[in-house]
Parts: C-alpha cells; structure tokens; sequence
C-alpha cells in the first residue's frame, strides 16, 4: 500500500450530523393569515426553515390558535400588563431570545417598536406591508390608496428599521386596482399577494440569499432598487392561479 492509499472503511461508515434547521419567531397581533402562509410553507418543506414560536401582545389573537394547531410554541405577552413601551419591549426581546431565532418574521404585529428592539435584531428582521413602499406607510393602506384613485397597489416585505415602515424594500407584489374595487376586495387581493411573497422572502433570507447591507438590500450580492424585486400583477396572478 502506497502513502497515498488509505482504508475507506471509517469514510464509508462516517454519517455527517444533520443540520440545525433555521429558526423563527414570528410576531402577530390578530388573525394571522400570513402566519398560516408560513406555517404550510414549512409543512412543504418550502420555507427553509422552521418557525420555533409565536408570540402576540394580544391574548386572544386567532393566530395563537393556528400556531397551538401546528404545534407551535405560542406565547401571549399582553402588552397592556406592561407600564411604558420600554419595559413591553424588553420583556418581548428576552421572550424572543429565548427561542434563539436566526430570523424574527413580523406578521401583522400592530405595535411600534422602540429603537432598543429594532437595534437588537437588525439585519434579521422582516415585516409585510400592506402597500407598494415608500406608498402609504402606516395604517389604512386600502382606503387611501382607493381614495387617490390609483391604479396599482400591492405589498410589501420589507428589512424593520426604526423609520416606521422605512426600511429597505426587498420584494414587492402589485395589484391592479379596478373602479369596482371596495376597499374589502382589494385588501383581499392584497392579501393573496401577501401570502405569496412573505414565505418567498423568509426561505431567501433563511438560505443566505436575501441580506441588509447598509441600507440597502442584497439578492445574492447584487444590490436590489429601492423597490426591491418586485412582481408584476399578471406574474403575480398567474402565480396564485387567479381569473382575470
């Protein structure tokens, strides 16, 4: 046997340890639909990762009950027991810490957070907007968007920064506005959108693709526009198998 030649035995007999799956928290305030979109993503192995809790600062949020369904760890952290936006946000960062999440999801979290939290997880730190950011940041997104009368509208995911819906955009999803439109069918079809791209955008993250750099986001180490990636609404459309 030369020195070059060696017993393949113990590589053959070697089996790797498999990796940790990546963890998130994600954090709700009410029904938690798009919560229920993560939740399937990752039960066809499409999310790249698993959600290791849920936390609501509503007691009685419905999307406590979707995660206790999944078997998800779901925490209730009313936000009212707590005296000042510090303290709630401080009980929420060891509540989180606690699950050890690579990447924290807001999902219909209805609360602003102070400059503490948003610092302690920057850069691994995701919201959906319900609008085509910068457009119609904060609430009401729906109503005043039919009430300019615009023809396109969407959502958003977005890094958290603590600009209040400011953060760098990194996928978007449009939608045509028709003049029949109320402003329940278009949330609806916003909506549909949402579910769409937040699982989209959780597993790129999760995969090492989808990063904050600075204050811009990077797809694969290009830098992306200020609009993020952005899908259109007949790409959209066709991707939710929807009747024009």
């Amino acid at each position: 046997m030369s020195e070059t030649d060696y017993p393949s035995d113990t590589l053959q007999d070697f089996t790797p340890e498999p990796a940790e799956p990546r963890r998130i928290v994600v954090l709700i305030s009410g029904n938690g639909s798009n919560l229920q979109a993560l939740i399937e993503a990752q039960e066809h192995d499409r999310l790249g990762g698993e959600i290791a809790a849920v936390i609501s600062n509503q007691p009685d949020a419905y999307g406590l009950k979707r995660a206790r369904d999944a078997g998800i760890d779901a925490v209730a952290l009313p936000h009212r027991e707590y005296e000042s936006r510090e303290a709630f946000d401080g009980a929420l960062i060891k509540v989180i810490e606690r699950h050890e999440p690579d990447l924290v999801v807001l999902a219909g979290f209805m609360r602003i957070l102070t400059p503490r939290f948003v610092q302690r997880f920057l850069g691994r730190m995701l919201n959906i907007h319900p609008s085509l950011l910068p457009a119609y940041q904060g609430l009401h997104t729906h109503a005043r968007a039919l009430a300019d009368g615009v023809t396109e509208h969407g959502c958003s995911v977005h890094f958290v920064t603590e600009e209040l819906d400011g953060g760098p955009v990194a996928l978007q999803a449009e939608v045509r506005v028709d003049r029949t439109d109320s402003e329940d069918s278009l949330k609806d079809k916003v909506q549909a959108r949402e579910h769409l791209i937040l699982p989209i955008a959780v597993n790129w993250f999760l995969e090492g693709r989808l990063k904050l750099a600075g204050d811009a986001v990077t797809m694969d180490g290009t830098p992306l526009p200020a609009t993020g990636m952005r899908l259109s609404h007949d790409d959209a459309a066709e991707e939710l198998d929807e009747d024009d």
